[in-house]
C-alpha cells in the first residue's frame, strides 16, 4: 500500500528511481510522482495514473536530470487520486519535498493551526499538511532538517513512512517510520531507500530496516545515523544481507507474476518444509517451535489472528490443530480482535499470520496479545519484517517475493508451515497414533510433486474459465478442511475478476444462498474422495435439481460427481487433512484465467493493495 524509493549518490537518480516504482507497483496505488534535485534546484512530475504515465509527463517536462531522487506510488487516502493529491508534496516555500506512506490521523487540527500562520496548501492530504508542520518547525525553532522532523513527529498520530528532501541540504535525505515499513539500501558512496528491498537488490545486498519510532539521516560520505524519534536516543543499526535475488522479482517468462508465483508453488512448499521435516526419522524440527515447546503444549487455547488470504490459512489450521492436538483453537479477524476487547490470558498462545509480515491490524493484534500476557508466535514469509520482529518467536514461509497482489504460494507455504506445527505438537502430546503420524508425514512430502499433477489441470480450467467468464455471480461450497478453501477460491474471483462470490460451508446451503441458484449461477463444489464425500454429493444433487451450473473438484477417478457435474476438474489422492493444498490449486487457475479472459489487470486489481499497512 503506497509506494516509497529514494536514491542519492552518483548515478542517475531518474532511472533508479522509476525502475524502483514500477517493482513496487504490486504494493497497489492509483498515482504516482517524482522529485529530482540536479544540483541547483528540484523539479517535481506527478500524475494520477500508473508508472508509465508518469514516464511520459517526466519526459514531457524534462524532469529526468539529478542524482538525488524520491519517488512514490501513492494509494489515496486522503484526496481522490488526481495529479494534485499525488506525491511528492511540497512545502510553501518550495524548499522541502516529502513522500508519505501511511495516515496522518490528526492532520486536521494541525492544519488548522497552520492556516492560522499564513500557510496555504493545495491539495487534500495529510501529506501536505505534514511537509508545512516540518516547515514550521525548522522556522519556529531554528534547526537543521533532522531536528524539525524529529519535533515534527513527535506532534503527529498516526502511521508513516516517509523521506524528506530540503534543498538548501542537497547532499541528505531523512527517513523516518512507524507502523509502515522503509529499508536502506547500503551502496558504496550511495544510499537507497524503499518500502521493500526489491528497488535496490541489483545495486546492493545490504540493508538497514528501521524500527518502528525510528528515523535516520542518509548522508553522502557519511555513516547512516539511526535515532529514536521520542527521545533523541542513538540506535545501533543492524545492517543485514538480503537474501532476495532479481531473478526472483521478474516474471521469468510468464505473462503474470500471479500465474508464475501459482507455478512456483511445488518448489516453494519443498523450501517451506526443507531442513524441518524428515518422513522417513519422524523428525520435524522448527526452532521457533522447540524453544517454546512447553508454551504450545500447556497452552489452554490457541489464537490465530490474520487478515485475507492468511485469515483463511489460519482457518484452515483450526482444523487440522484440533483434529492432532486436541488444543482448542480460534481464528479472528485481526482487525476485529484489535476493537473488541478480546479476552486473552497468560496461558493463550497466539499464532499472528502474515505473508508481508507488515500488515498493520495484524501488528496491532500482536501488541495488544502481548500487553495482555499472551505469548505470540509469528508466520511470515519477509525476513525481518516487523511482524518477525514483533513476536516472541516464529517461523518463514520461505516462498520468495510475492508480487501479484492476488495471494497464491502464501496461502499454501502459511498452511505447510502451520500443519508442520500440528504435527510437532501433537507427537509431543502423543494426540497422533504413531502410524497416523507417520502417514501424514510421508503424505507432506509428497504433496509438491502432487501439486505438480494438480498444475496440469490448467487448460480444463481455461476452458471452463471461458464459458462461465460472463457471470455476475458464483457460489463455492466445501466441506470440513474444505470449507475454507472455499473461502479462499471465492476470494480470488473477487480480487482479481471483479464477480461477485461467495464462500459457503456446503450444508449452509440450505440456510439461504440455494435461493440464489438457477442456471445462470456456477456453483463450485470443492468434493475430493476423502472427508465428508457422501454430503457434498448430496448437496451437488440439491444444486442440480435447480439447475444451477456445476463445477466439481474432484479425486482421480471420481464417477459419482462426474455423472451430476457439469465439468469437473481432477487432482490427485491425498489425506483429508493435506486435501487444502491441493484442492486450491484449480481454483487459483480458474479465477487467473477467468480475470486474463475479461481483461482484467490481474496482478494489479483495482482497489487493493498487497500489503495493507494502513487500518
Amino acid at each position: 500500500m503506497c509506494g516509497i524509493v529514494g536514491y542519492i549518490g552518483n548515478k542517475d537518480a531518474y532511472s533508479i528511481v522509476i525502475k524502483g516504482l514500477k517493482r513496487l507497483e504490486y504494493r497497489g496505488y492509483d498515482s504516482a510522482g517524482i522529485m529530482l534535485h540536479d544540483g541547483k534546484a528540484i523539479k517535481v512530475s506527478k500524475t494520477k495514473g500508473k508508472v508509465t504515465d508518469l514516464e511520459e509527463k517526466a519526459k514531457a517536462e524534462s524532469n529526468l536530470y539529478g542524482t538525488v531522487g524520491i519517488g512514490h506510488t501513492r494509494w489515496a487516502t486522503h484526496g481522490v487520486p488526481n495529479d494534485v493529491n499525488s506525491h511528492p508534496h511540497l512545502s510553501n516555500s518550495g524548499k522541502l519535498a516529502i513522500i508519505h506512506n501511511g495516515i496522518i490521523e490528526n492532520y486536521e487540527p494541525l492544519k488548522k493551526e497552520l492556516l492560522k500562520r499564513g500557510y496555504i496548501f493545495h491539495s487534500d492530504t495529510d501529506t501536505e499538511v505534514l511537509v508545512n508542520l516540518i516547515e514550521d518547525v525548522q522556522k519556529q525553532e531554528n534547526v537543521k532538517l533532522g531536528k524539525a522532523v524529529q519535533i515534527a513527529l513527535n506532534q503527529v498520530v498516526g502511521a508513516y513512512a516517509i523521506a524528506v528532501f530540503d534543498v538548501n541540504k542537497p547532499d541528505e535525505i531523512v527517513v523516518a517510520r512507524l507502523g509502515s515499513p522503509l529499508a536502506i539500501g547500503i551502496g558504496e558512496d550511495e544510499f537507497f531507500i524503499a518500502s521493500d528491498a526489491s528497488p535496490f537488490i541489483e545495486y546492493t545486498s545490504n540493508a538497514i530496516y528501521l524500527e518502528d519510532e525510528e528515523m535516520a539521516i542518509v548522508r553522502l560520505h557519511k555513516p547512516i545515523k539511526v535515532r529514536k524519534i521520542k527521545d533523541d536516543t542513538l540506535v545501533d543499526p543492524y545492517v543485514q544481507e538480503l537474501k532476495m535475488n532479481l531473478e526472483q522479482i521478474e516474471k521469468g517468462g510468464y505473462e503474470h507474476f500471479m500465474l508464475k508465483e501459482i507455478y512456483e508453488q511445488p518448489n516453494v512448499i519443498k523450501d517451506t518444509y526443507r531442513g524441518r521435516l524428515s518422513a522417513t526419522t519422524g523428525i520435524i524440527k522448527m526452532a521457533g517451535i522447540e524453544d517454546n515447546l512447553e508454551k504450545f503444549l500447556h497452552a489452554d487455547r490457541i489464537l490465530i489472528v490474520a487478515c485475507g488470504t492468511s485469515w483463511h490459512a489460519g482457518l484452515v489450521a483450526e482444523y487440522i490443530i484440533e483434529e492432532f492436538t486436541r488444543i482448542p483453537v480460534e481464528v479472528e479477524y485481526a482487525s476485529e480482535f484489535r476493537y473488541r476487547n478480546p479476552i486473552v490470558k497468560s496461558n493463550d498462545v497466539v499464532i499472528a499470520i502474515s505473508q508481508s509480515g507488515e500488515t498493520a491490524d495484524t501488528l496491532a493484534a500482536i501488541k495488544l496479545a502481548k500487553e495482555k500476557g499472551a505469548f505470540v508466535f509469528g508466520v511470515c514469509n519477509v525476513v525481518g519484517s516487523s511482524i518477525s520482529r514483533e513476536t516472541h518467536a516464529g517461523a518463514y514461509t520461505h516462498a520468495g517475493p510475492e508480487i501479484g497482489v492476488a495471494s497464491t504460494k502464501a496461502f499454501t507455504t502459511q498452511i505447510t508451515v502451520l500443519t508442520l506445527i500440528a504435527l510437532r505438537l501433537a507427537k509431543a502430546k502423543g494426540t497422533l497414533s504413531k502410524s497416523d503420524y507417520f502417514r501424514y508425514l510421508n503424505e507432506l512430502e509428497l504433496i509438491p510433486e502432487k501439486v505438480q499433477e494438480a498444475l496440469l489441470t490448467n487448460d480444463v480450467t481455461e476452458k471452463i474459465a471461458a464459458i462461465i467468464k460472463d457471470s455476475n455471480n458464483s457460489l463455492y461450497l466445501g466441506r470440513g478442511y474444505n470449507f475454507p478453501v472455499a473461502l479462499e477460491g471465492a476470494l480470488k474471483l473477487k480480487e482479481i475478476s471483479y464477480i461477485h462470490a461467495e464462500g459457503y460451508p456446503a450444508a449452509e446451503m440450505k440456510h439461504g444462498p440455494i435461493a440464489l441458484i438457477d442456471e445462470h449461477m456456477p456453483v463450485i463444489v470443492i468434493a475430493p474422495k476423502q472427508g465428508h464425500y457422501d454430503k457434498v454429493v448430496s448437496n451437488i444433487q440439491e444444486i442440480k435439481s435447480r439447475s444451477g451450473k456445476i463445477i466439481a473438484v474432484v479425486t482421480k477417478g471420481d464417477t459419482q460427481v462426474r455423472e451430476l457435474a457439469d465439468h469437473v476438474i481432477e487432482i490427485p489422492e491425498t489425506s483429508d487433512a493435506l486435501s487444502p493444498l491441493l484442492t486450491t490449486i484449480p481454483l487459483q487457475l480458474l479465477s487467473y484465467h477467468i480475470a486474463v479472459l475479461r481483461g482484467c489487470n490481474v496482478d494489479q486489481p483495482r482497489n487493493l493493495a498487497k500489503s495493507v499497512t494502513v487500518e
